[in-house]
């Protein structure tokens, strides 16, 4: 395979590190999208976009913070036109299972006038571990709402893995790939699953999405956090469609997902879990 130029935007992120891993891996030439690169490349400056896709072949592309919040689509429109004018030839985008606004956007990316997969994700395995179900965790109470609700979460290495596949082989042009683990678990269930392997006692609360977003609040985090999670727990962990178990993965990879259970038991041996002791 020829090596191609590609721009992984947002390649310091959860899935987007992996992709460019995998790239490098494969010798191919990977420029890195973010605000801290060269060229720097920032979703709310649509002049650093230009120079950002400039001379690649193919782009990755991870919108910040999620395709649902407002703005989103105005920023995949103006992408996806200098894209074009680019001449690139292929545009991967990373889509949310089951998010309305998230489909308005790949219907941009469709109608683009590019080639382009789209890759849509259930939620991911590692935000238990590198995102914002970590700090509860580790606090050892973890409270949230629709605790009952089955939700097929994905490995992010598994979504580098089909991401780079679909990226590089134009047989999957024009496509739309659902990605998930091989089976489906609660909130709960993948908390107890956690403290069973850790040997810690994390408590799981269930509570209503008014008290989930009034500890939000609370904490002081910002408006748009608030609005954005209450919006994925509202809106979107509930549809039917988003408790369907998909077999993209293997179609794709030649193998199957990896389970919750496989994702613990190796993430439980970085320590990410592990209880900070103070020695002072």
């Amino acid at each position: 395979m020829e090596s191609e130029n590609i721009l992984v935007i947002g390649g310091t992120g959860k899935t987007g590190r992996r992709v460019v891993e995998s790239l490098n891996n494969q010798n191919h030439h990977v420029r890195v999208g973010s605000r801290s690169s060269y060229p720097p490349f920032d979703w709310d400056d649509p002049s650093t976009y230009a120079a950002a896709l400039h001379g690649m072949d193919r782009a990755y592309i991870v919108y910040y913070p999620d395709l649902a919040v407002p703005g989103a689509k105005e920023a995949i429109t103006t992408l996806t036109e200098v894209a074009l004018k680019e001449g690139l030839e292929k545009v991967v985008l990373l889509s949310g299972k089951g998010e309305t606004e998230a489909e308005a956007c790949e219907e941009i990316v469709a109608n683009s006038g590019l080639n382009y997969t789209l890759v849509r994700a259930s939620w991911f395995n590692q935000n238990f571990s590198e995102s914002f179900f970590l700090e509860p965790i580790l606090a050892g109470h973890v409270a949230l709402p629709m605790s009952e609700i089955q939700i097929p979460f994905v490995d992010v290495n598994d979504i580098a893995d089909v991401v780079v596949k679909v990226l590089l082989d134009d047989s999957y042009n024009n496509q739309t790939i659902t990605v998930t683990g091989p089976r489906k678990l609660t909130l709960k269930d993948a908390v107890e699953t956690i403290a069973k392997k850790t040997r810690r006692d994390i408590q799981f609360q269930a509570i209503s999405i008014k008290e989930y977003e009034e500890g939000m609040k609370a904490a002081g985090l910002p408006e748009d956090y608030v609005w954005l999670f209450s919006y994925l727990f509202r809106e979107v962990l509930g549809k039917p469609e988003n408790q369907v178990v998909s077999n993209d993965i293997e179609k794709i990879l030649g193998r199957k997902a990896k389970d919750f259970t496989e994702f613990v038991q190796r993430t439980s041996k970085t320590g990410v879990w592990n209880l900070k002791v103070n020695t002072l």
